[in-house]
């Protein structure tokens, strides 16, 4: 079992850090524990409720002990840098298990593969790769964030995708085991992929090309320009909204129905790129919600298109 202050309920927001000790069947452990957290604080939209819980593991070993004495029916959250995530006003009724920052490590196996925790930031990787001169996953300085969400998601840009470089992947699941995975093991497909419930990414081996002339920094700059140019990257954003239909483009569509600016409270679509729904500040997860489905529905209606969202939407209603 779990024991320790940070194992008791408050009501108001803290924190509680325990050591990791084993005495028998008790654990103690090493990472920290916030009770009502805001998920606010943890979204690159800057909104939603509370969670319950939400743990930083110290390392790789902590977060096994604490998955393993979590109750079997205890909802669980995984977020990274929290783009990508939108957390009703009513909150998170479970745990939130925090990668970024914690679960961290990224080293360079000769000649030609990095290996990356769940919780680096893409971006960092992409920096990484080119400075070991190795090529492939420069598009990732331009996603949002983590490892650990890349590959659940196959994250991509510029014509790739993750999994195109991904050689295996660890998981790890409620009991705290590891697996390692190769791509033949799941079903990998566009912004989706089929991992077994109760398994979660929290390693990757990329296996990458050589780069003998060391062209990544610069492929690096031109894409950030690119995306600068083309994205909102000064504003609150979740990234992209929608998945790209086959052999369309979510954002023409929006634009095409005249959406962009369109707004519900401070929730606004950009006029930069119709794919993207901006915070002015002062939005709620209700407005941004509500503008989802407001979009959904004028794309349906006068292009016949089923836009699916890329953005996962979590937690209750405010009461």
């Amino acid at each position: 079992m779990f024991v320790g202050p940070a194992s008791t309920r408050r009501p108001f927001s803290g924190d509680a850090a325990v050591n990791a000790t084993r005495t028998g069947n008790e654990v103690r452990l090493r990472g920290r524990l916030l009770m009502n957290e805001p998920m606010a604080q943890h979204s690159t939209w800057r909104v939603g409720g509370p969670a319950d819980r939400f743990y930083f593991p110290a390392d790789l070993d902590d977060l096994r002990e604490f998955l393993a004495q979590l109750p079997p029916s205890m909802p669980l959250l995984w977020a990274g840098l929290g783009s990508n995530l939108l957390v009703r006003d009513g909150g998170f009724r479970g745990t939130v298990i925090a990668l970024a920052g914690a679960i961290k490590e990224l080293r360079h196996e000769p000649p030609g593969a990095v290996v990356a925790d769940a919780g680096v930031a893409c971006a960092k990787v992409a920096r990484f790769a080119a400075a070991h001169r190795l090529a492939g996953v420069e598009f990732l300085a331009g996603i949002p964030g983590t490892v650990g969400g890349a590959l659940a998601m196959n994250a991509g840009a510029h014509g790739s995708e993750i999994w195109d470089w991904v050689q295996t992947a660890t998981t790890l699941d409620r009991a705290g085991a590891l697996r390692e995975r190769n791509r033949a093991d799941l079903a990998v497909g566009y912004r989706h992929v089929a991992l077994p419930d109760g398994e979660w990414f929290v390693r990757a081996r990329l296996q990458l090309r050589p780069d003998p002339e060391a062209t990544g920094d610069w492929r690096i700059r031109e894409l950030l320009a690119r995306r600068s140019a083309t994205q909102p990257t000064g504003e609150f954003s979740c990234g992209s909204v929608f998945r790209n239909p086959v052999g369309d483009y979510a954002g023409r569509l929006i634009e095409k129905c005249g959406l962009k600016g369109m707004r519900v409270g401070a929730a606004r679509v950009s006029e930069k790129h119709a794919n993207f729904i901006i915070n002015e500040g002062g939005a709620t997860a209700a407005h941004l919600e509500q503008l989802i489905g407001l979009i959904r529905n004028r794309v349906r209606e006068q292009c016949n298109v089923d836009l699916d969202p890329e953005v996962r939407i979590v937690g209750e209603p405010a009461q």
